[in-house]
């Protein structure tokens, strides 16, 4: 994901700007940006133009693209650290990442297209912390294992893995959906009653805590 391009400083007028709510509008429109066209298909110029600002304040504030996404990710992990603590319930913790879909389409979509597009680790600069925050999940589903809760030959990993999926099943397998469930996919009563049969199963699966 690696992109270059000379740094100029913005104009006296554009530093006038309130420099957090520029980097706000910014990140505003490339999260939808790169929701809607993946890191290789966006371009820092359509960025600019869906934020009204000069293109080069993205690299003034970002130094680039590559930079801009990884601040895009740093905005989602914490998002994501609002959104479940450690002490939720897993069949609660799918529920509101299935409800992701809904409340920050943007970011659910954002994480499709980095599956979409992954080549390595080298170009993931989530990987890392997206790594520990599921290990976080994986801890909670073997300890239900070692519990009795859930059967001895499931591999927690493997079914964080699928329940990563499923959550996300509303924006990546929008055409499955429809054509099964014969409803719009991103109608809020069904992504509502989605997660809920999501939550439904976790249960049934013996992640509910003791």
């Amino acid at each position: 994901m690696s992109t270059s391009k000379p740094r100029r400083s913005p104009k006296p007028q554009e530093r006038q700007r309130d420099p957090d709510r520029t980097r706000k509008l910014i990140l505003d429109a490339a999260a939808a940006e790169f929701a809607a066209h993946g890191f290789a298909g966006t371009r820092t110029g359509a960025i600019a133009a869906r934020a009204g600002v000069n293109q080069q304040l993205i690299w003034y504030y970002f130094d680039g693209k590559e930079g801009l996404y990884q601040a895009i990710s740093e905005r989602w992990r914490q998002r994501e650290s609002e959104l479940v603590t450690s002490d939720t319930p897993l069949p609660e913790q799918i529920r509101r990442y299935a409800l992701e879909a809904l409340n920050n389409p943007d970011g659910v979509r954002l994480l499709a297209w980095g599956g979409l597009e992954y080549t390595g680790p080298e170009d993931d600069p989530d990987q890392a912390p997206r790594a520990e925050r599921l290990q976080r999940f994986i801890d909670q589903v073997r300890a239900q294992q070692e519990a009795g809760r859930l059967p001895a030959e499931m591999d927690p990993a493997c079914l964080t893995i699928m329940l990563v999926a499923a959550a996300m099943a509303t924006t990546s397998l929008p055409h499955v959906i429809e054509g099964v469930c014969r409803v719009d996919p991103r109608a809020p009563e069904f992504v509502h009653h989605y997660a809920e049969q999501l939550a439904v199963l976790a249960r049934l699966l013996g992640l509910d805590p003791p």
